[in-house]
């Protein structure tokens, strides 16, 4: 069984950390998901949560979010306890892309990221060229300027995600929880869209997702958390995380684990029950 300490993970980064989770329990209805957990989110990097289906990714994700109201403990956002903050004022913190979101029929690409200006407006405030400023940018900045007349349903999957990647930007936020990016996505358009939220990192956006492709997660984050049964096996670096024994201990996965051939990451090599295992 692996075990990896993560304490001084948590230590180091709890004190800058904009977003923690402080011993927290959540669940649906009676059945518990996550148990006293805790955990910091490191600021400008990418995190990415790790995990066999059901361990409770998603769940963590939500209640970092506040979609999910824990049971016990608290989450901290900017010092602050997350369930007791204004909804427009947690929106002008995070911005979330849940899983599969839809937007309503015939909406434009313009008009959906516009609503992300909402936490914004109040009768005091109204639009400004500010607001279409920040709208401007963000669509710049997920390259989706040229779609802005088009209607969100008749985008392909790739552009819908960049699209609402888009909305999550105007909120002016630099903290980004995004829930599963690349779902039904193809290779190519999963790349793509993992290679814009690399860009929204390097521009300064700590960035935190759920993802199934562990050599994607590998691959384009600074920050793992692998989780098993509502808990954290092991935190860090994927350098420092990923090995044969913690694939096996969290996933049930056989595998062999080798240096990335174009990059700095390992690479995961799946070994299947009729193939043989090298070294």
């Amino acid at each position: 069984m692996v075990t990896q300490s993560i304490t001084g993970i948590e230590s180091a980064v709890d004190d800058v950390s904009r977003l923690a989770a402080r011993g927290v329990t959540v669940g649906y209805g009676a059945r518990t998901v996550i148990d006293d957990l805790d955990v910091a989110i490191p600021p400008g990097v990418i995190t990415t949560i790790i995990g066999p289906n059901g361990c409770g990714k998603s769940t963590l994700l939500r209640t970092l979010s506040r979609l999910l109201k824990p049971t016990k403990g608290t989450v901290v956002l900017d010092g602050d306890d997350i369930v007791k903050l204004k909804t427009r004022d947690v929106a002008k913190k995070l911005g979330l892309l849940p899983q599969a979101p839809v937007a309503p029929d015939g909406l434009t690409v313009a008009d959906l990221v516009t609503r992300g200006r909402h936490p914004h407006q109040s009768w005091l405030r109204q639009w400004s060229s500010d607001d279409a400023g920040v709208v401007e940018r963000a669509l710049a900045m997920t390259g989706v300027s040229d779609l802005a007349d088009r209607p969100v349903d008749t985008l392909s999957g790739g552009q819908r995600q960049r699209v609402w990647i888009s909305m999550t930007l105007a909120q002016g936020t630099d903290l980004l929880l995004l829930d599963e990016p690349t779902t039904y996505l193809d290779l190519a358009h999963a790349i793509d869209v993992l290679d814009l939220v690399n860009d929204l990192h390097e521009s300064g956006c700590t960035v935190v997702m759920v993802l199934h492709d562990l050599n994607l997660a590998t691959r384009y984050s600074d920050n793992l958390i692998v989780m098993r049964e509502g808990s954290i096996l092991a935190q860090g670096h994927p350098r420092d995380v990923i090995t044969a024994e913690l694939l096996d201990d969290a996933f049930g996965l056989r595998a062999k684990v080798i240096d990335d051939p174009v990059g700095d990451r390992p690479l995961i090599v799946p070994i299947g029950r009729t193939h043989v295992q090298l070294g």
